[in-house]
């Protein structure tokens, strides 16, 4: 049975033990959550509705779904996942924890309601968060005025003004990639570190490098971006600003699952760590998406999604097998 929320249409938890529990549901929960269904495992998606992708108008770069409105592409999903009896609960999660089980994994999940479930195996689908460079204004155009991806929003933002705020090396070459989508390209340094050869190969680009400092993002009064405020005064003008975000996988309520992280290289994040198909170092809990693979877009979140699932599928068939082979060995 389902009811609907405000946000989408939410089913009701089961009573018994899931064989898995998929939490985050984005394209990597869900696509996981779809194989799982379709190899007739019972499946819940736990999806908190806060999607990375939530302010962006459409998804780009994924094959014939090119410009589908993120919420278009997550409605289709969930649908999709609920064809093959899988359910779709909307709720977040505040704890998820191994639960004491002979032979084979098992974990208790509790929602933030109070509500809890059981499962065999879990899908951590969590995706991540990105933090925005400490710049006043910038934060209210992220998704619009402000971009950061330029395989996901580059040709939308083509041939405008745009605007490389310096987060550290890995701004140099965020530019050099947006200046194939526009020839006014200005760098913004921010007090960031800027060596000779860069700048050199930047003016054989024709990317302009300002060394002020930053001060604000101006914005008109229809919303739009008018320019870069600098500490002398001046207004550098553009419409759009690309920036490298700091990308932080979403680990609340997943403490007691004791999951190993990563650091990104030059402090640009964090993320879980995982083998083959998203396995884990904990038995019986996979990752897939943004949370392990922050680069990913949607398509390869996907795709890591399914790959998972199978994995999980498998590791259940086996897991099966063994207690039907000890009920048998049992019986004789």
């Amino acid at each position: 049975m389902s009811v609907t929320t405000a946000a989408h249409t939410t089913d009701r938890l089961p009573n018994t033990t899931a064989d898995a529990v998929v939490i985050g549901g984005g394209a990597a929960g869900l696509n996981g959550a779809l194989m799982l269904a379709r190899s007739r495992r019972s499946v819940v998606v736990i999806d908190s509705g806060s999607p990375r992708n939530a302010p962006a108008e459409g998804v780009h770069g994924l094959l014939a779904l090119d410009g589908t409105p993120p919420a278009e592409l997550l409605h289709r999903g969930r649908e999709e996942v609920r064809r093959y009896g899988g359910l779709v609960v909307a709720g977040r999660v505040i704890s998820a924890a191994p639960a004491p089980a002979e032979g084979d994994p098992r974990f208790t999940v509790t929602l933030a309601d109070g509500r809890t479930l059981r499962a065999r195996r879990l899908l951590v689908a969590t995706g991540l968060r990105d933090e925005l460079p400490d710049i006043p204004g910038l934060a209210a155009h992220w998704g619009r005025g402000v971009v950061h991806c330029p395989y996901c929003h580059g040709w939308e933002v083509r041939d405008e003004p745009i605007g490389i705020p310096a987060v550290g090396p890995a701004s140099v070459h965020h530019a050099l990639l947006f200046r194939q989508l526009t020839d006014d390209l200005v760098y913004f340094t921010r007090g960031t570190d800027l060596d000779q050869d860069t700048r050199a190969r930047f003016a054989a680009r024709d990317i302009r490098v300002v060394d002020t400092a930053v001060t604000a993002i101006e914005t008109a009064e229809d919303g739009t971006i008018t320019g870069v405020r600098l500490a002398d005064g001046r207004l550098v003008s553009r419409r759009v600003l690309a920036v490298v975000t700091r990308m932080q996988a979403r680990t609340d309520g997943l403490e007691e699952l004791r999951l190993p992280m990563r650091d990104l290289p030059e402090g640009m994040g964090r993320h879980f760590a995982t083998g083959m198909a998203g396995t884990t170092e904990v038995p019986g809990v996979w990752v897939a998406g943004n949370a392990t693979d922050p680069t990913a877009q949607v398509g390869a979140s996907a795709a890591a999604g399914a790959l998972a699932g199978a994995h999980m599928n498998a590791d259940l068939a086996a897991a099966d097998t063994d207690a039907a082979l000890r009920a048998a060995r049992t019986a004789a």
